[in-house]
């Protein structure tokens, strides 16, 4: 069951990452970034400074906590647990795989760090702010720029689903967390 599962993983990211065009490489390249989504984070900020007013400064707390958990949990109990090559790592794929401004990575993928963060942001945000437009926005923003590092050849299919996975639990259980103590201190 194993084995069919890497090579359904293996076979899926040939063909996601075999999508590829000058254009899109471009596209993924500035989504994988972090400077880019600038704009968004802070429209999120405000808005949760809108709802939360004077409790905003222990939310900014939460999510800082929050993206040091998600970060060095998905490096350190996964990546270096795991030790799981990337596809541009792997000596059996490299070969095959289309890379983009010759950015590989670090030696280990899974599970993804992107994938980790995005989704425990869309995931803490979308239940402090209850929107239902929102929801469906942050999760689409969560899934491209997981996606793009499939696109960009640094992980597979499976990193990012674990990364996903990580980062919506992570994400849900730092809400507990600030639920816990915004009702005990308020």
């Amino acid at each position: 069951m194993l084995e069919f599962l890497k090579d359904l993983d293996n076979s899926l990211f040939l063909f996601l990452n075999g999508l590829n065009s000058p254009f899109w490489d471009n596209v993924m390249w500035s989504i994988s970034g972090k400077l880019i989504w600038i704009p968004l984070y802070l429209f999120i900020l405000v808005w949760m400074i809108k709802e939360y007013k004077w409790k905003f400064l222990i939310l900014i707390l939460f999510i800082i906590v929050l993206i040091t958990l998600s970060d060095q949990i998905s490096v350190h109990l996964f990546k270096d647990v795991f030790k799981r090559l990337r596809p541009c790592h792997d000596p059996f794929l490299a070969d095959l795989v289309h890379i983009v401004n010759n950015k590989c990575g670090g030696e280990y993928g899974f599970v993804s760090s992107h994938a980790a963060n995005s989704f425990a942001i869309a995931t803490f945000s979308l239940v402090l702010l209850k929107n239902r437009y929102f929801t469906w926005f942050i999760f689409f923003w969560a899934a491209l720029v997981s996606y793009s590092r499939i696109y960009l050849g640094v992980h597979y299919p499976g990193d990012v689903i674990g990364g996903a996975l990580l980062g919506i639990l992570l994400g849900y259980l730092v809400y507990k967390g600030f639920q816990l103590f915004n009702t005990k201190s308020g």
